[in-house]
């Protein structure tokens, strides 16, 4: 707690005045208040667990403290950023008699003054209109409580304080806001009588969709709209006029010509800012009848497989392009040629190349005509789509044509390929005596732990950075460093964003995550001569879309009051909320609690209508793990940037996340972001997901910060894990052990995870057996700030392909390793265990005492290592090698040799002498250790490398050793 008593900050009359100003307003003599209605006897808290915002918040004292119904924590805002605002969405509109604010009546809160402003408005949307002028409020934990009560008589459905001074305290402080009055009368609308003409249409019928809308509430209702659903897509939008309480509306909407099939008809009434309703949970109906599309004779051509080779190129690659016809209608095609036109655009939808062909003969109803190649184009790395164009053909009806234009994205190098653009520090514009650190490569150093281990440190009034944006993003991503408390536990700080010069807001950013000491194996948060893990992330919405072409600049102003911020990277991104799948099978949680959740959760569980949960836009509180099980559950936010659970800020190492069971088998996890509370790894608890014995479930698009793991599978099989971020975790980003197979995880980022990046590790300790027929594909591993970016331990036909792996700190970039770390594991092989198409930039380190670590790390261990097969693969600049053999020993005899294992066009460059404490170990582009630490021997047994590349290496290969073989051919 920091009741701040003994801190004073006064500010002159004036800045009342301008707190109006700066909020859009009058001054409170011209303020039009909002129209006062009779109040109701009974008087209720309408803002007691209701969403609430502030302007800003240090650190652990966020907004929701405010109304958590626990006058023992509280909100404050940040340190002089006034005025300072409080806002709490009442949900309809209420009748309000008073607003009532606590402070904690603990003594150690001395007394002290704010001036607060109360203002309010009667919808969700536009400006606030002020109820009760700014005045000095005295609170005093010896007299009443620590209470002030301000009279309030007005209708509103949002109120909000504004702050502009306090003498305790640099900001606003609430320990609990109380808004007592009740519902004001408001309509409630509802949905049904839906139905459609004509009854029974073919596909080349106009369709409209008819429905009857009553409002059943007190009060009469705005005009809103009604959102008619088709299986899931919205399909057309029908206008609704004002309706009188008691009355009802027909509405219709036509949705065009629609495709043979069976629709499920959904309607839902447009939950509006204006409407404001008594209950929106009824606004939804489901038709139980299903719209019918008979079909029409008709060819129907799609391009059924567009296709390229190599599937994942790199640049320079030559990539070759075809189409694949197919005719998926009930008659013939025509019998002339049928054009196909398939243009390569980029990032900017510019045409790239463009490629022409045909098909010239007639494709049968059902048919697939052979694959046509229109031609190769030279890869250069960018992402790309491609939009394939077949021309109508003479016996396809109108409404068959819509699926002749397709598009497909294609990304052109190794790794991931996420929808953000990601811009180096080092490459932006610096101003105001901004400086570059580095190149180093030393654990604890703003540079050192930076990827391209260099960045931009701001460390006076007015030091900046700038970046000009490629594409047009309303979000904002930054890692960054700044410095750590005097006894640990970080600091809180603002830094302050520019758009074209001009200043759109400041972003909070914390060191609380950051800045772990001590023992390299296990640092704890107790400040030492030894830091480790200094740098973080923070993210926000900009408010605006900033368009490509744009120059943001962070940069540090007088109100940004960290002594230094070291500034990494940033990304930009532009976003939009996923809406509901389908509003008729999803149910949709109460409110934003863990329980809310886990309601919906059990709802969707139990109605056999429904296939599972949508979750929208908000902060999802959350403090245990949510529970799947019974049946199939789809459980989908609004996106990652607006679904978002978050951990208590008032605590430390929460276990968040969820826990399926195999009564789950083939659920869906997708959209929404988890970001923990953890600051130190504790094995066991922190596992996001945290699986066992399941099976076929999907995990797409979900972002993770500070937990211990995103996922950790116990004998999980046929799961695909895609197109997720992972980003400053205490252990592995994605683990699977214990006879996890048939896995897919592809198109994943991980940034400065605390283990192994993405692992497979063959342990059998928890009974599962057969770790084998996974596949890791498309992945970009940053910045391990302990253990490696890939890392396999036994198992058998596994796949490592198409992976970018970049600056870790201290251990290999890959670790192909048979130790069994004490625990029951499966040998390498019979069959083989496959890496290819992979880059290795910047990686390795020092750990375990004095041993270093190369780009690829080949450990033969307690278990058989063999059937290991490496090509395609790029290791540039290697801390201190590119590639290391070694051999575990016991009773001074080796356990296991290095078997079976082929290394084929394989690239080591720039493996230079280190130049640090363990230079006699560094500058090897091929290294047989003979000695790695203390107690064990040279390297055992050989491998073959096939059109080995070794350039401006220290020394190209290195073995003294008479035990390990190396076959170069």
């Amino acid at each position: 707690m920091r009741p701040h008593h003994t801190r004073l900050r006064l500010i002159a009359a004036t800045a009342v005045i301008s707190l109006f100003a700066a909020l859009g307003l009058a001054s409170p003599a011209a303020a039009s208040p909002v129209p006062s209605s009779p109040r109701p006897a009974a008087d209720t808290d309408l803002a007691a667990g209701k969403p609430i915002t502030a302007s800003s918040h240090v650190y652990d004292f966020v907004e929701t403290n405010a109304n958590d119904n626990n006058v023992g924590t509280y909100w404050e805002s940040a340190s002089g950023a006034y005025p300072a605002t409080l806002s709490v969405n009442l949900g309809a509109k209420a009748v309000i008699s008073s607003v009532v604010i606590k402070l904690n009546p603990d003594p150690i809160w001395a007394a002290r003054t704010q001036t607060i402003a109360v203002l309010g408005r009667a919808t969700h949307s536009g400006g606030y209109t002020i109820l009760v002028g700014a005045k000095s409020y005295s609170f005093d934990p010896n007299n009443g409580a620590n209470t002030v009560t301000i009279p309030v008589s007005a209708t509103v459905a949002d109120v909000q304080l504004a702050f502009t001074s306090n003498s305790g305290a640099p900001g606003g402080q609430v320990g609990e806001l109380q808004v007592m009055g009740s519902p004001a009368p408001a309509p409630d609308l509802t949905i049904g009588d839906m139905s459609w003409t004509p009854s029974s249409p073919v596909e080349t019928d106009t369709v409209t969709l008819k429905a009857t809308v009553k409002n059943i509430g007190t009060a009469a209702s705005d005009a809103t709209n009604v959102n008619f659903y088709l299986s899931g897509q919205k399909a057309g939008t029908a206008s609704v006029p004002a309706i009188a309480a008691g009355a009802s509306a027909s509405v219709s909407a036509s949705v065009g010509t629609r495709t043979a099939g069976t629709y499920q008809l959904v309607g839902k009434v447009d939950e509006s800012d204006t409407v404001l309703e008594l209950n929106e949970n009824n606004n939804t109906y489901t038709n139980p009848a299903s719209l019918v599309v008979s079909p029409v004779a008709s060819s129907d051509l799609v391009a059924s497989s567009v296709s390229w080779t190599p599937g994942n190129p790199a640049s320079g690659n030559n990539v070759s392009f075809s189409v694949t016809v197919k005719n998926q209608g009930t008659v013939a095609s025509g019998s002339g040629s049928h054009g196909i036109t398939l243009s390569l655009l980029d990032a900017n939808n510019s045409v790239v190349r463009t490629f022409t062909g045909s098909v010239s003969w007639t494709i049968a109803a059902g048919a697939t005509a052979a694959p046509v190649t229109l031609g190769s184009w030279t890869a250069v790395n960018g992402k790309y789509t491609v939009k394939t164009v077949l021309a109508n053909d003479p016996n396809e009806l109108p409404v068959k044509q819509a699926n002749n234009t397709s598009t497909t994205p294609f990304f052109v190098g190794r790794g991931a390929n996420m929808p953000y653009d990601a811009y180096e520090a080092e490459d932006g514009v610096l101003a105001g005596g901004a400086t570059i650190v580095g190149p180093n490569r030393t654990i604890g150093d703003l540079a050192g732990e930076a990827s391209g281990r260099r960045a931009v440190k701001l460390a006076s009034t007015g030091a900046s950075v700038e970046f000009t944006t490629k594409a047009s993003t309303n979000t904002l991503v930054t890692r960054f460093a700044m410095p750590d408390a005097s006894g640990g536990g970080g600091i809180n700080s603002t830094l302050d964003v520019y758009v074209n010069g001009t200043f759109l807001k400041a972003i909070d950013l914390t060191s609380h995550f950051a800045w772990l000491y001590g023992d390299e194996t296990s640092p704890n948060n107790a400040p030492s001569s030894t830091p480790r893990h200094i740098y973080d992330e923070a993210h926000a919405m900009l408010g605006t879309t900033v368009p490509a072409g744009s120059r943001i600049r962070l940069q540090k102003d007088a109100a940004n009051t960290a002594a230094y911020y070291s500034i990494d990277f940033i990304d930009t991104e532009q976003v939009s909320p996923i809406a509901n799948p389908d509003p008729g099978k999803y149910t949709v949680p109460a409110g934003f609690t863990q329980q809310d959740v886990q309601n919906a959760l059990d709802k969707a569980r139990q109605d056999p209508s429904l296939v599972g949960v949508y979750l929208p836009a908000g902060t999802y509180q959350t403090s245990s793990k949510l529970q799947v099980y019974g049946k199939a559950i789809k459980m989908v936010g609004a996106g990652p940037w607006y679904t978002q659970f978050q951990a208590p800020t008032g605590q430390e190492n929460t276990d968040v996340g969820i826990r399926a069971d195999s009564s789950a088998n083939g659920s869906t996890f997708s959209g929404f972001a988890y970001f923990g509370n953890y600051t130190s790894r504790i094995d066991g608890p922190g596992k996001v997901f945290d699986l066992q014995n399941v099976a076929n479930d999907t995990i797409d698009n979900i972002w993770v910060e500070h937990m211990v793991c995103m996922y950790w599978g116990n004998n999980t099989d046929h799961m695909t894990i895609t197109n997720d971020r992972i980003r400053d975790t205490f252990a592995d980003g994605v683990n699977m052990t214990n006879g996890s197979s048939d896995n897919l995880v592809s198109n994943d980022e991980a940034r400065s995870t605390g283990d192994d990046s993405f692992a497979l590790f063959a342990a059998t300790d928890s009974g599962g057996t057969g770790e084998k027929n996974n596949t890791y594909q498309n992945l970009t591993a940053i910045l391990p700030w302990r253990a490696a970016g890939v890392a396999v331990y036994g198992g058998q036909d596994n796949t490592v392909k198409n992976v970018y792996i970049a600056d870790t700190l201290t251990y290999s970039g890959i670790t192909i390793s048979s130790l069994d770390f004490g625990y029951p594991m499966e040998d390498f092989g019979p069959d083989p265990t496959n890496f290819g198409n992979i880059s290795i930039v910047r990686a390795g380190g020092h750990f375990w005492g004095a041993q270093t670590f190369p780009g690829i790390w080949m450990f033969s261990a307690s278990k058989q290592f063999r059937a290991i097969r490496v090509s395609d693969v790029d290791i540039i600049d290697p801390t201190y090698s590119g590639i290391m053999f070694q051999t575990d020993y016991s009773g001074g005899r080796p356990l296991n040799p290095v078997t079976d294992t082929v290394l084929t066009n394989i690239t080591i460059s720039g493996a230079h002498k280190s130049g640090d404490a363990y230079d006699a170990k560094s500058g090897f582009g091929i290294w047989a250790n003979e000695l790695p630490e203390s107690g064990q021997g040279p390297a055992v047994g050989s491998a073959t490398f096939n059109n080995l590349k070794l350039s401006d290496n220290a020394i190209d290969i290195r073995n003294t050793t008479s035990t390990f073989t190396i076959n170069v051919q």
